[in-house]
């Protein structure tokens, strides 16, 4: 781990009057403020702060990146972006993380990072609320919260740059089983960790949509992987044993996807059995090439991490403070505008398919 050397930062773009304003409520995380430090405010902190869009953004901003899990490729990529936000605004970027993706597995991380005084930290949470109290003394200690990824419970972070709209990821994964099983059968998830608030919510809508929209379409079972390699070709062959009947599964975690996809090309099952859900196209140019898979979905994580990186950078300039309609510029990806409850959305997903996998490489 890298050790943030700087000092605290002056934010930028912040008003005499939202600074005594943020001073005398301080953060509702509790705690003191940058702004009680050093005159400033603490970034993100919409309550009482007004934001200046023209704020200059610091030079030497230190940007931390905390996924759910090192050595997990979607993650790599999401960093890769974070990191070329942070070169091209002269930022100082660096990456630290658990091993195993359990609820409170970053705690430690994240306390780390507040006593060396990290700017930013931009972090996809294994747990709503298991990190919370971590998260609020890096806020109370001035650092800018981004969530990406999968959320927090809102008051817990500034900003959360959601990579899809929920609806929008449920239904694409839905439609692409059902494309692909003729619209009726039995369908397993292969999640990540149970706590994933993204993962929850994606399978609490595609519960919803199947049964609206293709009522033969069956959801027999959610098993998780917890975002294990091994764990997730385990529970891929657990399935197919208990349920002899299942056409398809969907993983909708980049992780589950490739294992359940590796196990079905050396089975017996290849051919038979859909698989569709979340994947990066690198991960799952072979099966798709071998047949194993006929489609799946996923947004550019690169992008994801660029956008949370500006993000985080906007917060700690005080180009905004994560209240709603406020806009920013996130770099070549463009302007974009704070939703309601600090809700940032990337864009719409990617299909990939046999037709254009080969046009994407991460």
């Amino acid at each position: 781990m890298s050790l943030f050397l700087t000092s605290r930062r002056l934010r930028g773009g912040l008003t005499g009057v939202a600074v005594a304003a943020v001073v005398l409520t301080t953060a509702a995380c509790g705690g003191t403020t940058r702004g009680e430090e050093e005159g400033s405010s603490s970034g993100g902190d919409a309550a009482g702060a007004s934001a200046d869009p023209d704020a200059e953004i610091p030079a030497d901003l230190a940007i931390a990146f905390l996924p759910k899990q090192l050595n997990n490729p979607y993650f790599d990529v999401a960093a890769a972006g974070s990191e070329r936000a942070a070169g091209e605004i002269d930022g100082e970027f660096s990456q630290v993380g658990p091993s195993e993706a359990s609820a409170s597995s970053q705690v430690s991380y994240i306390n780390t990072l507040t006593q060396q005084g990290a700017d930013v930290i931009l972090t996809s949470a294994n747990d709503p609320n298991a990190i919370c109290s971590a998260l609020d003394q890096a806020r109370s200690g001035g650092a800018s919260v981004v969530t990406f990824d999968s959320d927090t419970s809102p008051e817990c972070r500034d900003v959360f740059i959601n990579q899809a709209t929920p609806e929008g990821i449920a239904e694409a994964q839905i439609d692409l089983m059902a494309e692909q099983i003729g619209g009726a059968g039995q369908v397993a998830i292969l999640s990540a960790t149970a706590n994933a608030t993204n993962q929850n919510t994606w399978i609490e809508l595609m519960t919803e949509y199947a049964a609206s929209e293709y009522p033969d379409l069956e959801i027999v079972a959610t098993v998780y992987g917890d975002d294990e390699d091994e764990k997730s070709f385990q529970e891929t062959q657990g399935l197919l044993q208990t349920y002899p009947e299942l056409k398809g599964i969907i993983s909708p975690t980049t992780v589950g996807i490739s294992a359940a996809a590796r196990y079905l090309s050396g089975s017996e099952y290849k051919g038979r059995v859909a698989l569709t859900g979340l994947g990066t196209p690198n991960q799952m140019r072979e099966y798709v090439q071998d047949g194993t898979v006929t489609a799946f979905a996923l947004w550019n994580p690169e992008d994801l991490g660029y956008l949370a990186a500006y993000a985080g950078a906007a917060l700690a300039a005080g180009q905004i403070t994560g209240a709603e309609g406020e806009t920013f510029t996130a770099g070549d990806l463009g302007e974009y505008e704070v939703g309601a409850d600090g809700e940032i959305v990337l864009g719409e997903p990617t299909v990939f398919n046999a037709d254009n996998i080969d046009d994407f490489d991460f």
